[in-house]
């Protein structure tokens, strides 16, 4: 009997990201040149942000923060070993399907952000109304900005800018970060402080709230980034979670807990029924408290 061949982590790594994906019964959502979008097989969500990247079979999932090789992402969907990832890319169902990835001979995309300016363009405006989010509250802390990739097409989005001074943006199914991803900080001296995933639930808060009420907000843009915002807890007597009512907004949720478990409250209770604080604003019929 022969002993079966396992594969070498440089082996495995070469087998393609978008054929393991399209294996495991994935398809994306977008599909180009460059890239490919799909909705995260890591995670539930509507829009498609996991992203992987063609020319070096690479993945990164927008959601989570996460990323890594075709072997990194077995280890996380089987929730194993590497030894054993390679083992499971080493059946031979797999790998007479798979194939080493083809080089892609064009340079890595690169953007630049042609224009940053206030909201007024009518197709971003309606994407904000399509979210039922407040107008005025979004042009206070959103900006519209036009950029470009490869000096190419320009393209607009929603912007919403971190400490970094990067730019999270966001227009329907497409989603980004233009430069360096970081938490977003609003502060104002208060004592309460509001966590939020997204800017978007962040002013779906403000626009349940019919108003800015006096508190700090703290905006993740990414769960993968809560620990950042441990130096911060010290500062105040109450914390308010609005995380997602999935595995990755609780996971973030708990860890703010367990650092301050006396201060702070899990307000997804809410809107448990619900994906996310928007989700909710979008299906309420009567907004108010």
């Amino acid at each position: 009997m022969k002993t079966k061949h396992i594969l070498s982590c440089a082996k495995a790594k070469q087998i393609s990201l978008l054929d393991f994906l399209k294996a495991s019964g994935y398809k994306p959502e977008r599909n180009k040149t460059h890239e490919a979008w799909f909705c995260s097989p890591l995670r539930s969500e509507n829009h498609a942000s996991f992203k992987v990247c063609k020319r070096k079979n690479v993945w990164f999932d927008h959601g989570t923060g996460l990323g890594g090789t075709t072997i990194d992402l077995v280890m996380r969907l089987k929730n194993c070993t590497i030894s054993e990832a390679l083992l499971f890319l080493s059946d031979s169902n797999y790998s007479f399907s798979f194939h080493q990835q083809p080089k892609i001979n064009n340079k890595q995309n690169k953007y630049t952000i042609q224009k940053v300016c206030d909201l007024q363009s009518p197709k971003l405006l309606h994407y904000i109304k399509d979210r039922k989010i407040n107008i005025d509250f979004a042009k206070k802390f959103c900006r519209e900005v036009h950029y470009s990739f490869d000096d190419q097409k320009i393209y607009s989005g929603v912007g919403f800018q971190n400490d970094l001074n990067g730019f999270e943006i966001r227009y329907f199914k497409f989603q980004c970060c233009l430069f360096k991803k970081s938490i977003t900080s609003i502060l104002s001296h208060s004592q309460t402080v509001c966590f939020f995933e997204s800017w978007s639930d962040f002013l779906s808060y403000l626009t349940l709230k019919k108003r800015i009420p006096k508190e700090d907000f703290i905006i993740l843009n990414s769960t993968a980034l809560v620990k950042k915002t441990e130096h911060l807890l010290a500062n105040y007597k109450h914390n308010k979670v609005f995380f997602d009512n999935d595995t990755a907004g609780q996971s973030a949720c708990n860890y703010i807990q367990k650092l301050a478990p006396k201060k702070t409250v899990d307000c997804s209770i809410h809107y448990s029924d619900y994906n996310d604080l928007n989700d909710y604003l979008i299906n309420s019929e009567t907004i108010g408290r």
